[in-house]
């Protein structure tokens, strides 16, 4: 446990870091090409909205947090569970947070200008089922769902514990609110979609 500990603490450092740049670069260099954003909050007030807002929060908690981390000892006021804070449970949450942020590019790859993060009401997708669409309709929201659990595991507190709850919450209603804005776009060919392939697995 004395190595893995500070590790894991310069991990998830180091990791949100460069999960916030990479977003953050990806986001301004696709506008800098395309003249278009690939950010949408949608009609402010809205459901899609407050997702946003929602994960912007929690996901800016997390960036300061897992930093601050590294050089202040803020274990106490996040209610860590010492049970779980055991070197296995720690580096099962790392690499489960690697394989969140590989599946999650793998996805967006294949989207490749059909993703967008929100909902945009201009974009013209294709309806996309093959691939890793045949088996879930939410591939991607799945993928950032690991990495949620996998921050739980590499810092068991009551804090990753809220951040789970809300991201899961998030992310399942902004599912539904994808899926409304699908049917609308491709009716009986998405209703047709939407009976064969569940929402998750």
């Amino acid at each position: 446990m004395d190595f893995a500990e500070p590790f894991v603490r310069y991990f998830l450092g180091i990791f949100f870091l460069m999960i916030g740049l990479q977003f953050s670069g990806r986001s301004l260099g696709l506008f800098e090409r395309m003249k278009v954003s690939y950010i949408h909050y949608g009609r402010r007030g809205s459901a899609p909205w407050w997702h946003r807002h929602t994960f912007n929060v929690f996901r800016s908690l997390i960036l300061v947090i897992c930093l601050a981390r590294v050089v202040v000892d803020l274990d106490p006021w996040l209610g860590v569970f010492d049970g779980l804070y055991i070197a296995p449970v720690l580096l099962l949450g790392m690499i489960c947070l690697l394989a969140s942020f590989t599946l999650v590019n793998y996805f967006q790859g294949y989207m490749h200008e059909d993703w967008r993060s929100g909902i945009d009401p201009q974009q013209k997708y294709h309806l996309l089922t093959e691939g890793p669409y045949r088996r879930t309709r939410n591939p991607l929201f799945m993928a950032v769902m690991l990495g949620q659990f996998g921050f739980f595991l590499a810092l068991p507190s009551v804090f990753s514990g809220i951040c789970l709850i809300a991201g899961v919450l998030v992310i399942t209603r902004q599912a539904r609110e994808e899926e409304k804005a699908l049917a609308e776009m491709f009716g009986d060919a998405y209703e047709a979609y939407r009976q064969r392939v569940p929402r998750w697995l």
